[in-house]
């Protein structure tokens, strides 16, 4: 009876706090402002807010106007003011399934294989050296190239002047490309 009992005023305590939170988020939402300027006023409502974010999110749109993907995702407040243990890098992955594909495969045929699409968008965050780390062992560090097939993993056998075991990114960003492959490397694919 008492562990019931206990459990009980528990459970009420535990929801008052949910729904505070939820209150401290949309008060945080309704006071920001739409834009830079002194004289932009904050946004009416959560939805406001969540359809100004996907219009004007270099991530969700092209050319200003129209959708990167047939998604169109929306983004929520930084995770730092809700207290969320999710990174920003992690949110931009949310709904992609990161693959590392077979040898001198490209990311068309990874995600392909396994029924999803490449996301290439999502190409330009997993091209960072700590992202590739997370998911590919880089035994022989993380190197700057430049190729269609990044990011990628070197194969172990491949020749030694092509640094096998090392991680390669590009910082030529226009250079990502889901159909890149290369004999001696192993893609790091986001599909969905």
């Amino acid at each position: 009876m008492c562990v019931m009992l206990s459990h009980w005023i528990q459970s009420p305590v535990a929801v008052l706090k949910e729904e505070t939170n939820s209150l401290i988020q949309k008060e945080q939402v309704l006071k920001l402002k739409i834009a830079k300027p002194a004289t932009a006023g904050a946004y009416l409502s959560v939805f406001d807010f969540c359809a100004g974010r996907c219009r004007h999110s270099s991530e969700s749109v092209v050319h200003e106007n129209a959708y990167v993907s047939d998604f169109h995702h929306c983004f929520s407040l930084p995770s730092n003011s809700t207290g969320s243990s999710v990174t920003p890098v992690e949110a931009r992955l949310h709904g992609i399934n990161v693959i590392i594909g077979r040898q001198g495969e490209s990311c068309d045929s990874v995600c392909r294989s396994n029924g999803q699409s490449c996301v290439l968008n999502k190409l330009l965050v997993l091209n960072q050296c700590d992202i590739i780390q997370k998911y590919m062992s880089c035994k022989g560090a993380c190197l700057a190239s430049v190729g269609a097939d990044q990011p990628a993993e070197v194969v172990y056998d491949a020749p030694k002047h092509l640094n096998p075991g090392a991680c390669l990114y590009t910082r030529t960003q226009s250079m990502l490309s889901c159909d890149g492959s290369h004999l001696h490397t192993k893609r790091l694919c986001p599909c969905a």
